[in-house]
């Protein structure tokens, strides 16, 4: 999701690598779960966050989607899903009756990056830290890999940056399409990334699926066929 603001104005000004250190601690978050209420539908989940919480919670897409654990949205031209916030308690919907979440191990990379974000660079990205976000004013120092803790932080890198690039391309394709093809081109999309399950049983397995998913939307749509050399 495109955020139009200023850097400077919610963050420190700084731009972080994952081997620095940022005040993003919260130290178990005990007592507060303030960053997991009144998110609207700005947890956006990409095609890993599917698959991890099919690894976890042995529920896939269509059961998510089914039981109200997740929301499909348009963003920025494509149709994508993100948690949906419990009407009741306008809570994450993973929340437990003591304000922790339950699938901690298998959360989605958004609420492994808060209080962080991503700036994303013409060559790749880097982390800033949202000074206005987190209401917990005590946070610690952490290195930014420990605070994710991601496997394979290199490769996971890697596939965010594929996945943001892919979804740029297609909103440049949109601009360019009938209607519709826009929405073949987008059902397709959620239907390859998201609908069907990818079969891996572990990261490795899921970047490989993911870039062989990727290799096949671009060639058959004509955009972008050779994958970037990143």
């Amino acid at each position: 999701m495109k955020r139009n603001i200023n850097l400077n104005e919610i963050s420190d000004g700084r731009l972080y690598s994952s081997g620095d250190m940022v005040k993003a601690d919260c130290r178990g978050c005990a007592g507060c779960s303030d960053c997991c209420r009144g998110m609207g539908n700005s947890i956006i989940l990409d095609p890993m966050d599917l698959w991890r919480l099919k690894q976890g919670i042995k529920k896939d897409f269509q059961a998510l989607l089914e039981e109200r654990y997740i929301e499909l949205n348009v963003v920025d031209g494509m149709i994508l899903p993100s948690l949906r916030m419990e009407e009741k308690e306008d809570a994450c919907p993973f929340l437990d009756e003591n304000g922790r979440c339950s699938v901690h191990a298998f959360r989605p990379g958004i609420c492994r990056l808060f209080p962080l974000g991503r700036y994303y660079e013409e060559d790749g990205f880097r982390y800033f830290i949202q000074i206005h976000e987190c209401s917990r004013k005590d946070r610690g120092k952490v290195k930014i890999r420990k605070w994710l803790e991601i496997p394979n932080l290199k490769a996971y890198e890697a596939y965010i940056l594929k996945w943001h690039d892919f979804l740029k391309e297609c909103e440049s394709a949109l601009d360019t399409l009938s209607e519709e093809n826009v929405r073949i081109l987008t059902l397709f999309v959620l239907r390859k990334f998201y609908e069907t399950a990818y079969p891996a049983q572990d990261e490795n397995g899921f970047y490989s699926e993911f870039s062989d998913r990727l290799r096949e939307v671009r060639e058959k749509f004509g955009f972008c066929a050779n994958e970037p050399g990143r």
